[in-house]
């Protein structure tokens, strides 16, 4: 009868190491894809196998890692993309040209609308009256790079300094004392260096929020239809007066003035902070 009880006393006892041994050797890495090297089983007899009943920080959820750098998009900064009021702002890139933006302070003029200009340090210099002209009609001014530059935001912190620096000289140049309370990255193509040297340099940095895109040159109706349908109260519009033909989008300025004034106040962006 002894013998019976150390025969079954052995029997459970070799089915316990064997049940223990099991659970000790599914501790694999697959099973725990976070676990280092110095978390990996030790012969300690202990009968907590699982991961989740030890206290060690290496066997527990590991905390979130440090975010990959990625590139800069409009998302990690803030941008100025409304008028700062219930008015719409009309806004006009790559100029002065000498043929359309005459005409458009001309349309703008006989309507009694200001807007504001993103000016282009090459077309400044070389068309410094026209400059002088939107200023004398209340206009407001807006660095848009030296030679409309998409990469900018890309070049190193001084070039793009000097970049900005280079276009606002040019403009005070034609027109002494104009302020320059903006800067439009060329192309949208933003990045956290060139938000940060505008800001530096006293600009705000101006986007949109209605963008017909003009500069494909689609019919005036469609510029037009564009720009009503998809401003709401505070929108900045954008619009061209360079860069290539502008017959369309100057076409389409009568219908996009007379349908926006139907429902908001036009104004022009301030130039005071």
């Amino acid at each position: 009868m002894k013998l019976r009880r150390a025969h079954g006393l052995v029997a459970v006892v070799t089915g316990f190491t064997l049940l223990l041994a099991a659970g000790c050797g599914g501790r694999t890495p697959t099973a725990m894809p976070s676990a280092s090297p110095s978390a990996s089983p030790s012969p300690s007899p202990s009968p907590s196998p699982s991961p989740s009943a030890s206290p060690s920080p290496s066997t527990s959820p590991a905390p979130s890692k440090s975010p990959t750098p990625r590139p800069t998009t409009e998302k990690s900064y803030v941008l100025q993309r409304t008028s700062g009021s219930s008015g719409v702002a009309l806004t006009f890139d790559d100029g002065p040209h000498p043929t359309w933006t005459p005409r458009v302070l001309e349309v703008l003029r006989a309507r009694g609308v200001k807007a504001t200009f993103c000016l282009v340090g090459t077309q400044v210099k070389a068309h410094p009256a026209l400059v002088r002209q939107i200023v004398a009609e209340g206009h407001t001014l807006c660095n848009h790079s030296w030679n409309h530059e998409f990469k900018l935001g890309t070049w190193s912190a001084e070039k793009i300094s000097s970049n900005m620096r280079a276009t606002n000289y040019a403009i005070n140049a034609a027109a002494p004392g104009a302020p320059i309370r903006y800067f439009r990255h060329p192309g949208g193509n933003w990045t956290a260096a060139a938000v940060r040297i505008a800001r530096s340099l006293g600009m705000s940095p101006l986007h949109w929020t209605v963008d017909p895109q003009d500069w494909r040159r689609p019919a005036a109706s469609t510029i037009s239809s564009r720009v009503v349908k998809g401003t709401r109260a505070g929108g900045v519009v954008l619009l061209h007066d360079a860069g290539g033909d502008r017959t369309q989008t100057l076409a389409a300025l009568p219908g996009i003035i007379s349908g926006l004034r139907a429902k908001y106040h036009l104004i022009r962006l301030p130039d005071t902070f």
